[in-house]
């Protein structure tokens, strides 16, 4: 037979009950490449051979090993796995192969719930050489942290997420070239908590579409009208921001409205979006009242989602709560079991919270992962516009779906290495099963990662580390994984020439290590994140600006309490 011979392997794969299954993983055994299934659970394959073998896997089903006739159209149906039901094991953010971490003591935080998160330690890179996260970074910490500061509070430090808060700010945007989906840059400068150490910057910058231009909407408001949301900070909030966002629908997007409080209920059948008006009466007319039936609602709103689905549009549901679910499954290993048979439909979910005291934090990252979405917290009308109109592509509009980052340290030039933030929950590092789990990422979105490395002293190579971007492009229907490959060079940038964006994006990762209490900022003081923070910040940019004052109300809360603890000291 020529060498030249090709075969195309086809074929679709569905559930039990002839539903199509998107987004399974494909691994071909000639090739050892990996291949996701379309939103209608078909596949197609190039293979060199007449006969081969898969093997299908997806997250809630059983795996399956086939061996196949690549001429022959294949069915492949999954059976749900009730082992994967039962344990639901728990995702790594960032990983290093293999290591073991500290944990620590849980911080009183009321009725409010965070995942309790363990700080990445310091790793020696001829032990541990490679490590990776994921590149689905919400933005929902910052905000969270902004309420408690302006409510003359210190912070939960498993509130901040400090990966979160650098990212909030989308520092060092850099256009990805026509074409490409990715940019990727880096940078080593100095660190200044720690003259024996370097900070290694990891920049990725996606492409951005023209709102004009990105496919057809069809969004389902799911909206808590329970009795938990009447407060100002709560419906009355969500109302306005949901106000913000009709706005901007275009007459080829759908919307419909969903409400669970007391009952759940279609609030507003699918509506087009040329009709502002109706949408718009339609919101202003909801009341807070009764218990917060969640798995229901959630059920509904994948169901009218499903009945009003666009082809190669952006199918989403928009959750708007507290995330007090207090009726129906109400905790985070549930709540993410359904999400995950739900997501199947290929509708992705953005979670909006609001509110304080009974905030469910960590349920609302659940779903939001779970998912394939995002997760925002809403502290005030102002993070609503930034979050529904400013970054609307970012937010609602998915470019790489399965993203992680992969960085591999040279041990001939790298001593020593500690990834600031991307901590992960302490229920993650205690199962040894747990993986890394790629993120979906938005258009036009920049992520930022910092390494603190110490390099080997007297060492000149050119390379520290090499870095790859994994992502499976949402408009690829093949389901081959992309790779961006990256050289990081050692040339570092001296502390006297540090750009203001740098010294800016360095203060806030200081001041989210000093709010978590971390032992690896060598007693840096509260000044010299300001000092930081007031010669990087451009004067005229509303966010950092207001970092700013968030940054001198955090002093004074922390720097008074501290003064207290020395008065009452015998």
């Amino acid at each position: 037979m020529p060498a030249y011979t090709q075969y195309y392997l086809r074929g679709n794969i569905k559930d039990e009950k002839n539903n199509p299954l998107p987004n399974a993983k494909i691994y071909l055994a000639s090739t050892r490449l990996s291949y996701i299934s379309g939103n209608d659970g078909s596949f197609g394959i190039t293979t060199a051979l007449a006969y081969d073998s898969l093997k299908i896997l997806l997250e809630g089903y059983v795996a399956q090993n086939i061996k196949v006739k690549t001429e022959v159209w294949q069915t492949i149906i999954l059976k749900i796995s009730e082992k994967d039901i039962v344990k639901n094991k728990p995702s790594l953010i960032s990983i290093i192969k293999d290591k073991k971490q500290q944990q620590r003591l849980n911080f009183f935080t009321g009725d409010e719930t965070y995942f309790q998160l363990i700080e990445n330690e310091n790793v020696r890179a001829v032990d541990y050489p490679g490590t990776g996260f994921s590149l689905n970074v919400n933005k929902a910490s910052y905000s969270n942290v902004r309420r408690f500061i302006n409510m003359g509070s210190k912070v939960p430090p498993d509130a901040v997420r400090t990966e979160e808060l650098i990212n909030y700010f989308n520092l060092d945007v850099d256009k990805p070239s026509p074409g490409e989906t990715f940019k990727v840059k880096t940078k080593l400068t100095s660190c200044p908590w720690n003259d024996s150490s370097r900070l290694l910057f990891l920049n990725v910058n996606t492409r951005k579409i023209d709102l004009e231009n990105t496919p057809p909407g069809n969004f389902v408001f799911l909206i808590d009208v329970s009795g938990s949301m009447d407060m100002p900070n709560r419906l009355p909030l969500l109302k306005a921001a949901f106000q913000l966002f009709v706005k901007n629908l275009r007459p080829v997007d759908k919307v419909s409205i969903v409400i669970y409080g007391g009952a759940v209920a279609v609030w507003l059948p699918t509506t087009a979006g040329s009709e502002k008006e109706t949408i718009s009466k339609s919101i202003e007319m909801l009341e807070a009242a009764g218990d917060t039936p969640g798995e229901m609602a959630i059920q509904t709103a994948y169901k009218v989602a499903r009945a009003s689905f666009i082809e190669g549009g952006n199918n989403r549901v928009i959750l708007a709560t507290d995330g007090d679910f207090n009726v129906g499954i109400a905790s985070e290993t549930a709540l993410g079991e359904l999400i995950i048979k739900q997501r199947q439909s290929g509708v992705y979910l953005t979670c909006l919270g609001v509110g304080m005291g009974n905030l469910k934090d960590s349920k609302l990252q659940t779903l939001a992962k779970r998912g394939n979405g995002n997760y925002a917290y809403l502290d005030d009308i102002h993070e609503a516009e930034k979050v529904l109109v400013h970054e609307l592509t970012e937010t609602l509009y998915t470019i790489a779906d399965n993203a992680s980052l992969n960085i591999i340290f040279y041990p001939a030039m790298v001593h020593r290495y500690r990834l600031i933030g991307f901590d992960n929950k302490k229920e993650a590092i205690a199962d040894a099963d747990s993986e890394l789990e790629g993120g979906e990422i938005g258009s036009g979105s920049t992520i930022t990662a910092i390494f603190e490395i110490e390099l080997v002293p007297e060492k000149s190579l050119d390379n520290i580390a090499a870095l790859t971007v994994r992502y499976h492009d949402v408009n690829d229907k093949t389901g081959v994984y992309k790779n961006i490959i990256h050289q990081v060079k050692s040339a570092e940038t001296t502390k006297d020439s540090l750009s203001n964006c740098t010294k800016f994006t360095i203060a806030v990762a200081m001041y989210g290590q000093k709010l978590k209490d971390s032992r690896y900022l060598n007693n840096a003081s509260w000044q010299m994140i300001s000092d930081l923070a007031t010669q990087g910040a451009e004067p005229g940019n509303y966010l950092q600006q207001n970092f700013i004052n968030i940054l001198n109300k955090t002093i004074e809360i922390y720097e008074s309490s501290k003064r207290k603890k020395k008065i009452k000291k015998p």
